[in-house]
């Protein structure tokens, strides 16, 4: 990694068109080929390798101990990590997209962050299986590192509305992390789209759209009403219908994942302090009952 976080560039690589895929099928009578020097422009790699960079991949794994379900946490973590990162990418896709109002499209990608989603929570399952012993035996070995402490994790609550600055000031002493999870404090989130969007369709007034990217989002009752009208008639305007849904679909699935997160913690660790200096599972409790896009959550009582 270089001093700001981002590793090198990808690797030489060969493309290849769909002719070219065609002909070597023809070749090799449809056949895998195992010459795997073929296409190749590293001498000491694969393709396949170059592509993935799966070499540096499977060499970033570096447990601290000799217990055995060690390594089942280490690797759980950083693919969510990925999996933060892939979902971060795809929100503020479809944000731009309803920026420019295009709904479908943007509701095609929030059908894709739900099945990323649904990956997430999955990835709870392997660490569920650490017993309590397993868990102590390589946890003094975390110090204070903690989840909480995950910038793309950040970055994604950001994304999505869950701004709070001080979360954001905690970083300041890495400069070049700390500018940029500041920067998509400051930038617009999902929510902020979705408002503007509401806006240009006539449903609120001006004043319903925030101005102010990084403050915290306040609900406001117009925005409520407006969308219990989408509810109510949702022959009126199909597509604010089903992003209404599809925006609920995704707190649901991110719910889903903060209370998995909340219940294998319980299970492998019991009532201790967190890592990261919280109270463990009391903290992710209160964390648990957090609700992106509020109104969408408590126009459900007046339908």
């Amino acid at each position: 990694m270089t001093s700001k976080g981002v590793a090198p560039g990808p690797r030489a690589y060969r493309a290849m068109s769909e002719e070219e895929r065609r002909s070597q099928s023809r070749r090799t009578d449809g056949e895998p080929v195992l010459d795997f020097s073929v296409g190749r422009v590293n001498e000491d790699s694969t393709p396949y390798i170059d592509y993935h960079s799966v070499d540096v991949l499977l060499s970033l794994q570096h447990p601290r101990t000799e217990e055995p379900a060690e390594l089942t946490f280490y690797i759980t973590g950083q693919v969510q990590e990925l999996l933060f990162k892939l979902m971060f990418t795809e929100v503020n896709r479809v944000r731009d997209l309803l920026f420019d109002d295009r709904v479908d499209d943007a509701l095609r990608h929030l059908r894709r962050i739900e099945r990323v989603q649904r990956v997430l929570t999955a990835c709870w399952e392997p660490v569920s299986t650490l017993t309590p012993t397993e868990f102590a035996g390589f946890r003094d070995q975390l110090g204070t590192a903690s989840g909480f402490q995950s910038y793309m994790y950040r970055q994604l609550e950001f994304s999505l509305g869950n701004k709070e600055r001080r979360m954001a000031e905690a970083y300041r002493a890495v400069p070049w992390l700390y500018e940029q999870v500041t920067a998509v404090l400051r930038a617009p989130g999902l929510y902020d789209a979705v408002l503007s969007l509401l806006h240009r369709r006539g449903r609120v007034p001006g004043s319903c759209v925030p101005r102010e990217y990084a403050a915290p989002y306040v609900p406001d009752p117009l925005v409520e009403e407006a969308w219990g009208a989408v509810y109510r008639s949702p022959a009126d305007d199909p597509q604010l219908h089903a992003l209404a849904e599809a925006l609920a679909e995704l707190n649901y699935q991110y719910s889903r994942w903060r209370t998995t997160h909340l219940l294998t913690v319980e299970r492998i660790m019991g009532y201790k302090p967190g890592t990261g200096g919280t109270l463990g599972v009391e903290w992710l409790r209160r964390v648990a009952e957090h609700r992106f896009f509020p109104e969408l959550w408590s126009v459900r009582t007046e339908l």
